[in-house]
Protein backbone atom coordinates (compact mmCIF):
# COMPACT_ATOMS: atom_id res chain seq x y z
CA UNK A 1 0.00 0.00 0.00
CA UNK A 2 2.74 2.45 0.91
CA UNK A 3 4.67 1.63 -2.25
CA UNK A 4 1.50 2.20 -4.27
CA UNK A 5 1.13 5.64 -2.69
CA UNK A 6 4.60 6.62 -3.85
CA UNK A 7 4.02 5.09 -7.28
CA UNK A 8 0.82 7.07 -7.78
CA UNK A 9 2.54 10.23 -6.53
CA UNK A 10 5.15 9.77 -9.26
CA UNK A 11 2.73 9.03 -12.11
CA UNK A 12 -0.57 10.82 -11.33
CA UNK A 13 -2.27 13.31 -13.61
CA UNK A 14 -1.19 16.28 -11.46
CA UNK A 15 2.49 15.33 -11.54
CA UNK A 16 3.38 18.41 -13.58
CA UNK A 17 1.70 20.83 -11.18
CA UNK A 18 3.89 22.80 -8.79
CA UNK A 19 4.46 20.72 -5.62
CA UNK A 20 4.41 23.87 -3.50
CA UNK A 21 0.94 24.71 -4.76
CA UNK A 22 -0.35 21.21 -4.07
CA UNK A 23 1.16 21.24 -0.61
CA UNK A 24 -0.34 24.67 0.10
CA UNK A 25 -3.77 23.50 -1.05
CA UNK A 26 -3.68 20.31 1.01
CA UNK A 27 -2.36 21.85 4.23
CA UNK A 28 -4.70 24.85 4.08
CA UNK A 29 -7.64 22.54 3.46
CA UNK A 30 -6.69 20.50 6.52
CA UNK A 31 -6.59 23.68 8.65
CA UNK A 32 -9.98 24.77 7.32
CA UNK A 33 -11.46 21.35 8.09
CA UNK A 34 -10.23 21.06 11.66
CA UNK A 35 -11.15 24.67 12.49
CA UNK A 36 -14.59 24.66 10.88
CA UNK A 37 -17.42 25.14 13.43
CA UNK A 38 -19.85 23.26 11.19
CA UNK A 39 -19.78 20.07 9.11
CA UNK A 40 -20.67 21.62 5.74
CA UNK A 41 -17.23 23.08 4.92
CA UNK A 42 -15.28 19.85 5.73
CA UNK A 43 -17.74 17.85 3.63
CA UNK A 44 -17.29 20.34 0.78
CA UNK A 45 -13.51 19.90 1.04
CA UNK A 46 -13.86 16.11 1.09
CA UNK A 47 -16.08 16.01 -2.00
CA UNK A 48 -14.10 18.57 -4.03
CA UNK A 49 -10.67 17.12 -3.29
CA UNK A 50 -11.97 13.60 -3.90
CA UNK A 51 -13.14 14.74 -7.33
CA UNK A 52 -9.70 16.26 -7.95
CA UNK A 53 -8.01 13.01 -6.89
CA UNK A 54 -10.23 10.79 -9.02
CA UNK A 55 -10.68 13.01 -12.09
CA UNK A 56 -7.63 15.28 -12.32
CA UNK A 57 -5.02 13.00 -10.73
CA UNK A 58 -6.68 9.90 -12.23
CA UNK A 59 -6.27 7.73 -9.14
CA UNK A 60 -8.26 4.45 -9.39
CA UNK A 61 -11.47 4.69 -7.31
CA UNK A 62 -10.91 1.28 -5.72
CA UNK A 63 -7.48 2.29 -4.42
CA UNK A 64 -8.80 5.58 -3.07
CA UNK A 65 -11.74 3.85 -1.37
CA UNK A 66 -9.39 1.38 0.32
CA UNK A 67 -7.25 4.23 1.61
CA UNK A 68 -10.23 6.09 3.04
CA UNK A 69 -11.71 2.99 4.64
CA UNK A 70 -8.95 2.77 7.28
CA UNK A 71 -9.23 6.24 8.90
CA UNK A 72 -13.00 6.41 8.50
CA UNK A 73 -13.44 3.08 10.31
CA UNK A 74 -11.41 4.36 13.27
CA UNK A 75 -13.39 7.61 13.25
CA UNK A 76 -16.70 5.74 13.28
CA UNK A 77 -15.65 3.70 16.32
CA UNK A 78 -14.70 6.89 18.16
CA UNK A 79 -17.91 8.64 17.19
CA UNK A 80 -20.02 5.80 18.58
CA UNK A 81 -18.49 6.54 21.98
CA UNK A 82 -19.10 10.28 21.59
CA UNK A 83 -22.76 9.65 20.78
CA UNK A 84 -23.33 8.14 24.22
CA UNK A 85 -21.10 10.30 26.44
CA UNK A 86 -22.62 13.64 25.43
CA UNK A 87 -25.65 14.02 27.71
CA UNK A 88 -26.88 17.54 26.91
CA UNK A 89 -29.73 18.23 24.48
CA UNK A 90 -32.90 16.45 23.48
CA UNK A 91 -32.85 12.68 23.85
CA UNK A 92 -33.17 11.01 20.47
CA UNK A 93 -32.56 7.33 21.23
CA UNK A 94 -32.46 5.44 24.54
CA UNK A 95 -31.00 1.99 25.15
CA UNK A 96 -33.57 -0.10 27.07
CA UNK A 97 -32.27 -1.31 30.42
CA UNK A 98 -29.07 0.74 30.27
CA UNK A 99 -28.31 4.34 31.29
CA UNK A 100 -27.30 5.15 27.71
CA UNK A 101 -28.92 7.63 25.36
CA UNK A 102 -28.14 9.51 22.18
CA UNK A 103 -28.88 13.23 22.43
CA UNK A 104 -29.17 15.90 19.76
CA UNK A 105 -25.99 17.63 20.92
CA UNK A 106 -24.10 14.35 20.87
CA UNK A 107 -25.34 13.54 17.37
CA UNK A 108 -24.38 17.00 16.06
CA UNK A 109 -20.93 16.71 17.64
CA UNK A 110 -20.44 13.24 16.16
CA UNK A 111 -21.42 14.46 12.68
CA UNK A 112 -19.05 17.43 13.00
CA UNK A 113 -16.12 15.23 14.06
CA UNK A 114 -16.81 12.72 11.30
CA UNK A 115 -16.93 15.51 8.72
CA UNK A 116 -13.67 16.99 10.02
CA UNK A 117 -11.92 13.61 9.90
CA UNK A 118 -13.26 12.86 6.44
CA UNK A 119 -12.29 16.26 5.05
CA UNK A 120 -8.87 16.21 6.69
CA UNK A 121 -8.06 12.73 5.44
CA UNK A 122 -9.13 13.62 1.88
CA UNK A 123 -6.81 16.64 2.07
CA UNK A 124 -3.96 14.50 3.38
CA UNK A 125 -4.46 11.86 0.70
CA UNK A 126 -4.51 14.62 -1.92
CA UNK A 127 -0.96 15.49 -0.86
CA UNK A 128 0.16 11.87 -0.54
CA UNK A 129 -1.24 10.76 -3.90
CA UNK A 130 -0.09 13.75 -5.96
CA UNK A 131 3.20 14.89 -4.39
CA UNK A 132 6.25 12.60 -4.05
CA UNK A 133 8.09 12.78 -0.74
CA UNK A 134 11.30 13.86 -2.47
CA UNK A 135 9.52 17.03 -3.57
CA UNK A 136 8.17 17.57 -0.06
CA UNK A 137 11.70 17.30 1.34
CA UNK A 138 12.92 19.74 -1.31
CA UNK A 139 10.23 22.24 -0.29
CA UNK A 140 11.20 21.88 3.37
CA UNK A 141 14.80 22.58 2.43
CA UNK A 142 13.77 25.72 0.52
CA UNK A 143 11.75 26.88 3.53
CA UNK A 144 14.86 26.76 5.71
CA UNK A 145 14.12 23.66 7.77
CA UNK A 146 17.36 22.45 9.42
CA UNK A 147 19.23 19.98 7.25
CA UNK A 148 19.64 17.46 10.05
CA UNK A 149 15.85 17.21 10.45
CA UNK A 150 15.32 16.71 6.73
CA UNK A 151 18.03 14.03 6.55
CA UNK A 152 16.53 12.26 9.55
CA UNK A 153 13.07 12.37 7.96
CA UNK A 154 14.46 10.97 4.70
CA UNK A 155 16.14 8.07 6.50
CA UNK A 156 13.00 7.32 8.51
CA UNK A 157 10.93 7.40 5.32
CA UNK A 158 13.35 5.02 3.63
CA UNK A 159 13.38 2.57 6.52
CA UNK A 160 9.59 2.43 6.65
CA UNK A 161 9.66 0.62 3.32
CA UNK A 162 12.52 -1.61 4.43
CA UNK A 163 10.57 -2.54 7.56
CA UNK A 164 7.40 -3.31 5.61
CA UNK A 165 9.24 -5.36 2.98
CA UNK A 166 11.14 -7.42 5.55
CA UNK A 167 8.01 -8.01 7.63
CA UNK A 168 6.09 -9.13 4.53
CA UNK A 169 8.77 -11.61 3.52
CA UNK A 170 9.05 -13.13 6.99
CA UNK A 171 5.27 -13.31 7.42
CA UNK A 172 4.74 -15.03 4.06
CA UNK A 173 7.42 -17.61 4.83
CA UNK A 174 5.78 -18.31 8.20
CA UNK A 175 2.35 -18.70 6.61
CA UNK A 176 3.74 -21.18 4.07
CA UNK A 177 5.04 -23.22 7.02
CA UNK A 178 1.63 -23.09 8.78
CA UNK A 179 3.04 -20.88 11.51
CA UNK A 180 -0.35 -19.26 12.21
CA UNK A 181 -2.52 -22.37 12.29
CA UNK A 182 -3.24 -22.24 16.02
CA UNK A 183 -3.26 -19.52 18.65
CA UNK A 184 -0.12 -20.73 20.42
CA UNK A 185 1.71 -21.12 17.14
CA UNK A 186 0.58 -17.64 16.11
CA UNK A 187 2.02 -16.12 19.29
CA UNK A 188 5.33 -17.92 18.81
CA UNK A 189 5.48 -16.97 15.12
CA UNK A 190 4.76 -13.33 15.91
CA UNK A 191 7.53 -13.27 18.50
CA UNK A 192 9.97 -14.80 16.04
CA UNK A 193 8.87 -12.29 13.38
CA UNK A 194 9.49 -9.35 15.73
CA UNK A 195 12.96 -10.62 16.69
CA UNK A 196 14.01 -11.42 13.14
CA UNK A 197 12.62 -8.12 11.90
CA UNK A 198 14.67 -6.19 14.44
CA UNK A 199 17.87 -7.99 13.44
CA UNK A 200 17.27 -7.63 9.69
CA UNK A 201 16.42 -3.95 10.00
CA UNK A 202 19.57 -3.38 12.04
CA UNK A 203 21.63 -5.15 9.38
CA UNK A 204 19.97 -3.09 6.64
CA UNK A 205 20.85 0.08 8.54
CA UNK A 206 24.50 -0.94 8.82
CA UNK A 207 24.57 -1.80 5.12
CA UNK A 208 23.13 1.62 4.31
CA UNK A 209 25.78 3.36 6.42
CA UNK A 210 28.55 1.42 4.67
CA UNK A 211 27.08 2.29 1.27
CA UNK A 212 26.88 5.97 2.20
CA UNK A 213 30.47 5.99 3.45
CA UNK A 214 31.61 4.30 0.23
CA UNK A 215 30.02 7.17 -1.69
CA UNK A 216 31.91 9.81 0.33
CA UNK A 217 29.00 10.78 2.57
CA UNK A 218 29.82 14.15 4.17
CA UNK A 219 26.88 14.44 6.57
CA UNK A 220 24.36 15.82 4.08
CA UNK A 221 22.00 13.83 1.91
CA UNK A 222 21.33 15.12 -1.57
CA UNK A 223 17.73 15.95 -2.45
CA UNK A 224 16.76 15.69 -6.12
CA UNK A 225 14.93 18.96 -6.68
CA UNK A 226 12.71 19.71 -9.68
CA UNK A 227 11.61 23.30 -9.16
CA UNK A 228 8.42 23.87 -11.18
CA UNK A 229 7.09 27.43 -11.15
CA UNK A 230 3.63 28.13 -9.83
CA UNK A 231 1.13 28.79 -12.58
CA UNK A 232 -0.75 32.03 -11.88
CA UNK A 233 -4.09 30.71 -13.23
CA UNK A 234 -3.74 27.61 -11.04
CA UNK A 235 -2.84 29.77 -8.04
CA UNK A 236 -5.91 31.92 -8.69
CA UNK A 237 -8.15 28.86 -8.83
CA UNK A 238 -6.71 27.54 -5.55
CA UNK A 239 -7.16 30.90 -3.79
CA UNK A 240 -10.75 31.22 -5.02
CA UNK A 241 -11.47 27.66 -3.88
CA UNK A 242 -9.99 28.21 -0.42
CA UNK A 243 -11.83 31.51 -0.09
CA UNK A 244 -15.10 29.80 -1.00
CA UNK A 245 -14.50 27.08 1.60
CA UNK A 246 -13.72 29.71 4.24
CA UNK A 247 -16.90 31.62 3.35
CA UNK A 248 -18.98 28.44 3.59
CA UNK A 249 -17.36 27.64 6.95
CA UNK A 250 -18.22 31.08 8.36
CA UNK A 251 -21.72 31.10 6.86
CA UNK A 252 -22.73 27.63 8.07
CA UNK A 253 -20.87 27.66 11.39
CA UNK A 254 -24.04 27.65 13.49
CA UNK A 255 -25.93 25.18 11.30
CA UNK A 256 -27.14 22.08 13.17
CA UNK A 257 -28.13 19.01 11.19
CA UNK A 258 -30.14 17.49 14.03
Amino acid sequence: MYEMLDDFAQTNGLRGTSPGLKLFLGLTSILLCVSSPGPVAPLLVAVSLSVAILVLARIPPRVYARLLLIPVSFAVMSIIVILFITESGTVLVEVPGLPLAVTADGANLAILLLARVFGGMCSLFFIALTTPMTEVFDILKRLGVPTVLIDLAMLIYRFIFILIEEAGQIYRSQVMRLGYGRFRESVNSFGMLAGALFLRTWESGEALVLAMDARCYDGKLGIPGDARPVSYPALGVVLVYLGAVLAVSLKTGGLLLI
